[in-house]
């Protein structure tokens, strides 16, 4: 047994890179800087369709269900690429593979921006997906490599605040630039936002050799051989999934349940974006097991009261705390990959992002089958079984101790 097959061992906390010069603090925190913005780039890219579904579908005389796939195709392709990519890195500088997959995420909006037909454009929304999925899957694991110990936790946080930040900032303001100046535009400020993040990565980001080469055959053994990867695995499917099919219907279910008129939605989702933020701090500075323990409880509560309480400041109140609770998804089950295989961050760092994704797709998919069978308090009552679920697997995995792995084993 090793030391990264026993969750919640303390000997299983990572240590910095042997590999990586000792740097000024200055430098490491500005690098982490860098991965953040390029971390809010890139879920901009990823869900700025979102916002312009209607003025794209115009544009090309297709449905809305078609200009769908704008967001559908680049989630899809990002899961199966996070192990394509982490593989294919093999013994590449991480800082140059990151800097060419935000540089190809730059290229992709421009296209799109240029696109003369939806051919084209899906064409490159895949690329984004590519860019999302393989810069995740290596990025994910590199605060240990640019900070100190102490302070892994907090720049995990950073690097992953700029999920919730781009739900928040991002996707509303490159909306509001697609209704001003077209959805050209739009996918075109988010192109020059790439090439900035771009120049940020070359200035501030230091070489990163690998540490372990990652082969295809080291993914299936990592999962059947480690216990705490395999449990984050299916935490991260259950709490995601959940998520998915329960907040892709948020709308109906604030509008029915909760009788809160359809104008005061978006001003609440974005409180519930703001919320998500201080959520990912809150959970970036806590023990990575604990926090998704605390989180998978609360959303059971949550969405469980939510999908059957009425009155608009039940609901308003709900909303929030289920973006505060939501907020430290990403940095936990993070941190979680980090804790269960210190030596082999990226292999499980993938494994989380594949399934992440991909989870994404399989919640608004069972949401909808819910939603259209029986209404829309199903939606969230679905994803409230699943989270209690998720909270059922971390007890087991965290409090069903395996013994101490000794120095040997090592």
């Amino acid at each position: 047994m090793t030391a990264a097959d026993a969750p919640g061992d303390p000997a299983a906390l990572p240590d910095a890179s042997p590999t990586t010069p000792q740097r000024a603090p200055w430098k490491g925190w500005a690098a982490v800087l860098a991965v953040a913005l390029a971390i809010f780039c890139l879920i901009t890219s990823e869900l700025l369709p979102v916002g312009l579904l209607t003025p794209v579908g115009d544009a090309f005389r297709v449905s809305d269900g078609t200009a769908g796939l704008m967001v559908t195709v680049p989630g899809l392709v990002a899961g199966l690429c996070a192990p394509l990519v982490t593989v294919g890195a093999g013994r590449l500088d991480r800082r140059l593979v990151l800097c060419a997959l935000i540089a190809l995420t730059a290229a992709a909006n421009l296209a799109a921006a240029l696109a003369p037909g939806f051919a084209v454009l899906l064409a490159a929304r895949l690329l984004v997906g590519v860019g999302v999925g393989g810069f995740w899957a290596l990025a994910g694991g590199l605060a240990v490599r640019l900070v100190p110990q102490r302070d892994v936790g907090r720049a995990t946080a950073l690097v992953f605040g700029g999920v919730p930040t781009a739900s928040v900032l991002g996707v509303p303001a490159g909306t509001l630039l697609g209704e001003l100046a077209g959805w050209r535009v739009a996918f075109g400020a988010v192109g020059v936002l790439g090439l900035l993040a771009l120049a940020a990565l070359i200035l501030l980001l230091p070489p990163l050799p690998p540490t372990r080469e990652v082969t295809f055959r080291a993914l299936p053994a990592l999962l059947s051989g480690n216990r705490g990867v395999r449990a984050g695995v299916v935490v991260t499917f259950l709490v995601v999934t959940g998520q998915f099919a329960a907040y892709t219907f948020v709308r109906p279910v604030l509008q029915d349940v909760s009788g809160i008129d359809a104008a005061y939605v978006s001003t609440l989702l974005l409180g519930y974006g703001v919320a998500g933020v201080v959520g990912n701090f809150l959970a970036g500075a806590r023990d990575a097991y604990r926090a998704v323990l605390v989180i998978s409880t609360a959303l059971t509560v949550v969405l469980g009261l939510i999908a059957t309480l009425p009155g608009a400041v039940a609901g308003t109140a709900l909303l929030l705390a289920w973006g505060l609770a939501y907020g430290g998804v990403s940095v936990s089950v993070q941190g979680w990959m980090i804790k269960a295989a210190p030596i082999a961050a990226e292999a499980a760092t993938s494994l989380m992002v594949a399934m992440f994704n991909l989870a994404i797709a399989a919640g608004a998919l069972a949401g909808g089958f819910a939603v259209d069978g029986i209404g829309a308090p199903a939606a969230p009552l679905m994803g409230a079984a699943l989270m209690l679920l998720a909270a059922v697997t971390v007890t087991l995995t965290v409090t069903v101790r395996m013994p101490r792995a000794t120095a040997a084993d090592q």
